[in-house]
């Protein structure tokens, strides 16, 4: 199974910017393209404070910075030329972080919606959205944010697809700042299938696919957790992608590029259950050739010998 789709992390949060402009990202949408990448997502239009376009809404009334460049019309632009869709990640205003309420993100998302879509609608590889409130278990709003949001993007864009990528609450989701690489409170089998049976039954109208984020489980629960996630989406109509993440969890120091055995051994299990895309978090730190990282562009070489 090949990755066709990245997330783009330009509002970084917990790994280092690499303060790229206009010639770096041109070039990184062409190894993109290279390996078979035909989709990116904004991860976030911003986080907090920081923006990745001009958005006189969340300047004017929420104090956010403006930007440097405008992000939003550079990925557009660059998807236009180099054929590929481009889905919007939504605004994440860090209110949910501090509070597990996502009321606010709901509030916000409903302005900043209709403003990318006034401003931004036109381009030809805008094919999508990103509802990027991320949850690993029932959470305070959840149902009712996704439904909300995810029926506004639809219903102001024609009906253009929308998608989530949650974390399954697994041994080894914890806090990016700890040291720690494991937890004891790991969520079980049937307990993942119980909640995300009853999420999906609220959302599903308004979300076309979910990509749960593969990093949080070990690699011997790769499949019992897949296989679940491949037969809710299937229930509920949804397509089920795999999120995979090309960033190592396995070791103190978050976070470095993933060895490619990982990698590999976490596509194919979606590969055997049947997953209808890959996606990964994400290409320009962790796999690119001109990521800061130079391990980035070793996993690029393996990847290539072993999927082209």
């Amino acid at each position: 199974m090949q990755i066709t789709g990245t997330f783009i992390d330009e509002i970084s949060h917990d790994i280092p910017h690499q303060n790229w402009g206009p010639k770096e990202w041109e070039a990184d949408f062409q190894h993109m393209k290279a390996i078979g990448i035909d989709t990116v997502i904004l991860i976030r239009g911003g986080y907090r404070k920081f923006i990745t376009w001009p958005s006189k809404y969340l300047m004017n009334f929420h104090g956010c910075y403006r930007p440097n460049q405008d992000l939003m019309e550079l990925f557009l632009n660059l998807a236009d030329k180099y054929g590929m869709s481009f889905y919007f990640g939504l605004y994440d205003s860090g209110k949910y972080w501090d509070t597990n309420d996502m009321a606010h993100e709901t509030d916000i998302n409903r302005f900043v919606i209709d403003e990318i879509w006034a401003q931004y609608g036109h381009h030809t590889s805008f094919k999508g959205w990103y509802l990027s409130m991320e949850i690993s278990r029932k959470t305070k709003g959840a149902i009712e944010s996704f439904y909300t949001l995810g029926k506004q993007c639809k219903d102001i864009s024609n009906g253009l697809p929308t998608f989530i990528s949650p974390w399954i609450d697994g041994k080894k989701a914890v806090m990016a700042a700890s040291s720690l690489v494991t937890k004891e409170n790991a969520v079980s089998l049937a307990e993942h299938e119980t909640e995300w049976n009853e999420i999906f039954s609220g959302i599903h109208s308004v979300v076309d696919a979910v990509a749960f984020q593969d990093g949080h489980i070990d690699y011997n629960e790769l499949e019992g957790f897949f296989t679940v996630n491949k037969q809710l989406a299937n229930k509920y109509n949804m397509r089920c992608w795999t999120n995979a993440e090309t960033f190592d969890r396995d070791m103190p120091i978050k976070f470095f590029p993933i060895k490619f055995d990982k990698l590999r051994l976490k596509l194919e299990a979606a590969a055997r259950c049947g997953y209808d895309k890959a996606i990964t978090f994400e290409f320009s730190h962790f796999m690119s050739p001109q990521s800061a990282y130079t391990q980035a562009g070793h996993l690029y070489n393996r990847y290539r010998e072993w999927a082209m």
